[in-house]
């Protein structure tokens, strides 16, 4: 028996999402999350897609060794434990990978040393992704396990996008540089949306705007990332649910001596007390375009900053690929909010870039165009999926068909 299964383990500091998927047609066999691990409200909820329901379990769940054994059990009850003989791999969401990793890699003991050491650079994210991975490995030592990285679609960028403009020495020796992230989003986004156009992703150019509570640009040129709005750290680029994004870096230094705040305040503050919700007290964009309708001013402007930073990113990005054949929207916001699309693109005509307010009003979960049909510039609509990306990335590294030809 040829194993087919690919199992996806997305590990937070408190939170284990999962997914098993059957890499023969891409369909998943199960879904589910484990969130407050460590406390004694932990819950699990488990979703066997071959009948749709869930099942639920409340109770203390005291680690992520515990986590995982538990969602070892809920998949032995429908018949897809992790010692199946159709399980083939295990892939793992990893944050960041620095300039180390530009692709998916087999889990190994140096590679978890070098996940280790950039852990300054992501300590929110990277131990916690280091624990998946050594829970995982624990359980099933024998098989595969593959760390996809959220950086690597974006060191393809140049020297010229990736660098700041620092004493490189300086740069060098503390890691500082642009990496990126939300990079198996879009990959899988721009590749989508050359298949949506009908054609190959090496003939297109993609602006591709993934808007969630975190959310980020890429520009993809003939299917390879040439820029990115996040950088060292998620909170660079866009305005986001609850990170500021783009800032003069001189207001770190204004609040240390003028508001006599500390380096952890004012890292609070940027990423967890600003963007929408520092703006206007919410970061649900559905709860903000109420309270626009409803006139609210505060709403009304967190919204018009929103969409103005947006803007600039489709515009620069327009500049940097010289040629635009589609701007995608893509995750929570971008997937939902027409009202965010119609005015990110308004105004845009002189680009080749429009509308149609019929098109963009249906919801779907389908990759759709909202353009007109006569449009210089495609706008698409297309649903990103980043667990079947690795999936798809950790398969084609340890499956039957990795290292042949063709």
């Amino acid at each position: 028996m040829t194993p087919t299964r690919v199992l996806v383990l997305n590990s937070g500091s408190s939170s284990l999402k999962y997914q098993l998927l059957d890499m023969r047609d891409g369909s998943r066999l199960a879904v589910g999350l484990v969130e407050r691990i460590g406390e004694q409200t932990s819950r699990l909820r488990h979703t066997p897609l071959a009948t749709g329901e869930s099942r639920e379990q409340s109770g203390p769940i005291a680690d992520h060794d515990t986590a995982l054994k538990a969602v070892a059990e809920e998949l032995a009850r429908d018949g897809l434990g992790l010692d199946s003989p159709e399980l083939a791999a295990i892939g793992h969401r990893v944050v960041h990978g620095g300039m180390f990793f530009t692709e998916p890699t087999v889990v190994d003991d140096s590679v978890i040393a070098e996940i280790e050491r950039l852990i300054p650079v992501a300590p929110l994210h990277n131990p916690a992704n280091l624990t998946g991975i050594r829970t995982a490995m624990a359980l099933r030592p024998d098989l595969p396990q593959v760390a996809v990285f959220d950086t690597a679609f974006h060191t393809s960028m140049p020297e010229s996008a990736a660098r700041y403009a620092i004493d490189p020495r300086i740069a060098d020796r503390h890691r500082i540089r642009r990496y990126g992230f939300h990079g198996t989003s879009h990959a899988y986004v721009s590749r989508e949306t050359a298949r949506l156009l009908g054609k190959e992703p090496q003939d297109v150019n993609v602006i591709v705007l993934h808007l969630g509570n975190g959310a980020s640009a890429s520009a993809v040129e003939r299917g390879r990332c040439v820029d990115t709005s996040m950088g060292l750290t998620p909170l660079e680029g866009l305005v986001m649910g609850t990170r500021s994004g783009d800032l003069d870096p001189a207001v770190i230094f204004h609040l240390a001596r003028v508001g006599d705040m500390s380096m952890d305040e004012i890292d609070t503050l940027l990423n967890k007390r600003s963007g929408l919700f520092g703006l206007c007290g919410d970061n649900d964009m559905r709860e903000i375009r109420r309270r626009v309708d409803e006139g609210d001013e505060a709403a009304a402007l967190a919204f018009d900053i929103y969409i103005h930073r947006i803007k600039k990113y489709i515009g620069a990005y327009y500049a940097v690929l010289g040629t635009v054949d589609a701007v995608a929207f893509t995750a929570g916001v971008g997937e939902n909010a027409a009202a965010v699309r119609s005015a990110a693109i308004a105004g845009l005509t002189g680009l080749g870039l429009a509308v149609d307010e019929e098109l963009n009003a249906v919801r779907g979960g389908e990759a759709r165009l909202i353009s007109p049909g006569d449009a210089r510039a495609a706008v698409a609509v297309v649903p990103t999926d980043e667990e079947l990306e690795i999936a798809d990335q950790t398969y084609a590294l340890v499956g039957p068909a990795a290292g042949k030809d063709g």
